[in-house]
Formats: C-alpha cells, structure tokens, sequence
C-alpha cells in the first residue's frame, strides 16, 4: 500500500492568474509533484526489499533518493496552500496574523528585511532548489533557508512554514529565465493566513525536538 499519495489542489488551475498561469500549475501539480510522491514510495519498497534480501549495495543511493523524493513531497504540498488569488501584501494585525508579523520584525529587523532576504535566497539558489521560511525550534526564532534541490543545506529541526519554489519547471514556461521576476511576482499570492497558521503550530510542537535528556 502506497504510503504517500498527492493532495488535491485548494483551487483551480486559474486560480493564481496572473502570477502563474493555469498551465504551469496543471503541469506542476499533476506531473512534477505527483512525480515526488511515486518516487517517495517506490523507494520505500525499494528498501524494504533491501531489508529482506539484506542486500544493502545501493543503501546509500536509496537513502538520498527517499530524503530528495519525501521532502520534494512535503515542500510542494506546503506550496500549494502558501498561495491563494486572494493574498498578498504583508501580513497585518487587522488581518489576524498579528502574532505573525511580531515574529518576522523580531527575527528579521523588518517586513522589509525579511523580503529582502527571502527574495534574495530564492532568486540565486544554484541550480534548482527553494527559499524557506521556517521556524527554529532552539532559538525559537524565524529564519530563512536557501534548500539545494528539496532537501540540501537544511537545519535539523526547523519547520517549514512559507516555501518559494525556484525549481525552473515552477515557472519557466511563463518567465523564462527570469527567475528573479518570478520570485517578486510570488509576493502577490502569499496566503499569510496560512503562513500564520503554520508559525502557531510549529511554536506549539517545539518541544518535541530533545536536545538533551
């Protein structure tokens, strides 16, 4: 039984127009994601064979498979529900996402700041990979991540909670090779409602990662 299955989209193929258009989306969602979820789950029943036969010759390659396939996986379903036609902006007190916003301006300096750098790590990841927010449970404070591919140059432990796909296959067909004006076009459709949802959540399970017992 398939352990990872691709989630349904929060919306049409149109729905991010004119940041990406419906095509994009279509191609991105039904063929690279669900692309993640099979080899997430052909590399499991690729190591559980590996266990029976302890046959462990390609143990190394299967490992950075499963790590590149999984975390593909869980960064493009937090992609899909980061954005939304109706988001934008910076997120606000007034809009409920208060505690948010107090977070990134004490992480960060400023919202202003925090662009910058998110906007910055982004555009200039070599090759393909991410920028991420996320949340670092032992300091207890937002940072930023530039992911080589899905899963490089990441910190143990921190929580993903707003993630920029800088894959070219996530916007090329629209802006080319211009990466960086796609990056500032993500501005657009951030759903900070989400974003904050996720910051409360990783604030509450934080004390599940033990550094000492």
């Amino acid at each position: 039984m398939a352990t990872y299955t691709l989630p349904e989209l929060p919306y049409d193929y149109a729905a991010l127009e004119p940041v990406i258009n419906p095509e994009i989306i279509e191609l991105h969602h039904d063929k690279h994601h669900a692309a993640y979820v099979k080899g997430a789950n052909d590399t499991l029943e690729q190591l559980a064979e590996a266990r029976e036969k302890e046959a462990w010759g390609s143990v190394n390659g299967l490992e950075k498979n499963l790590a590149f396939h999984l975390s593909g996986h869980i960064l493009h379903s937090i992609y899909w529900h980061n954005m939304t036609g109706d988001g934008g902006g910076e997120p606000l007190e007034k809009d409920g996402v208060g505690e948010l916003a107090d977070a990134i301006a004490e992480s960060f300096g400023s919202f202003a700041g925090f662009k910058s750098q998110l906007t910055k790590a982004s555009a200039t990841t070599q090759g393909s990979g991410w920028g991420v927010l996320a949340y670092e449970p032992v300091s207890g404070r937002l940072i930023v991540e530039q992911i080589y591919d899905h899963q490089g140059n990441v910190g143990q432990g921190s929580v993903p909670i707003l993630v920029f796909d800088a894959w070219e296959h996530a916007f090329y067909l629209q802006y080319k090779n211009q990466k960086v004006d796609f990056i500032e076009a993500m501005w657009k459709v951030v759903n900070w409602q989400d974003v904050a949802k996720r910051y409360t959540s990783a604030k509450q399970r934080a004390n599940n990662l033990l550094l000492a017992p």
